[in-house]
């Protein structure tokens, strides 16, 4: 477990605030939702973590082998590093609470931590999350809360999908809240507000 396992940006946040971790979507790097972070949880602390994999140049968080189909070996990998990336984060800042925030790529390995640690995170916005797969949760997502946005007519992440993911969701027991749109896959206003909602409504540790 190392703070340092993935470059990243800091923008320091109130003292034993919140800590929100933010994840890029494919191409982008550590910068993309830094400001998001910083106008959704304004006293929070912001890590933003830049992917590991290059896919022809494009940075993501693990490798694929076309739209939509995951090499499931590097996901593995990429999850137990960023879990690991993650819990020492946590454990040098002692936040009040550990929040975190991805769109597409960055969702998907946020999502993939939170089936493989659901004690980590106490509250989730997965913005655009594709989930091909049966999740495998680790434990129990009993109380953790979950937002997740999609559009009705994206391409990359079906709304079927999305649909099976909440299902899996709460057959797990987290509370979960799905925003949607008629649009594709691009982030619209409806969903930043409910995540601004969503974020602002954790509620600090012992509170």
């Amino acid at each position: 477990m190392s703070k340092d396992a993935y470059i990243h940006k800091v923008l320091p946040g109130s003292p034993g605030g919140p800590l929100l971790f933010v994840f890029h979507g494919t191409g982008a790097d550590e910068s993309q939702l830094l400001s998001l972070g910083r106008d959704l949880a304004p006293q929070a602390t912001i890590v933003s973590p830049r992917g590991d994999v290059s896919e022809q140049g494009a940075a993501r968080f693990f490798r694929r082998t076309g739209e939509g189909v995951y090499d499931m070996g590097d996901l593995a990998r990429a999850t137990d590093k960023m879990a690991g990336f993650v819990k020492a984060h946590v454990e040098a800042a002692k936040p009040s609470a550990v929040l975190g925030l991805g769109y597409s790529n960055g969702a998907n390995i946020l999502a993939s931590v939170v089936f493989a640690a659901p004690s980590l995170f106490d509250a989730a916005v997965l913005m655009h999350p594709l989930i091909p797969f049966e999740p495998e949760v680790k434990g129990s997502l009993a109380g953790r809360r979950i937002l997740v946005t999609a559009g009705r007519r994206d391409p990359i992440c079906p709304p079927n999908l999305t649909s099976r993911l909440e299902a899996y969701l709460r057959a797990d027991g987290a509370d979960v809240t799905v925003e949607w749109h008629d649009g594709g896959h691009e982030v619209q206003s409806n969903e930043i507000e409910a995540a601004r909602r969503f974020l602002s409504a954790t509620p600090a540790e012992g509170a």
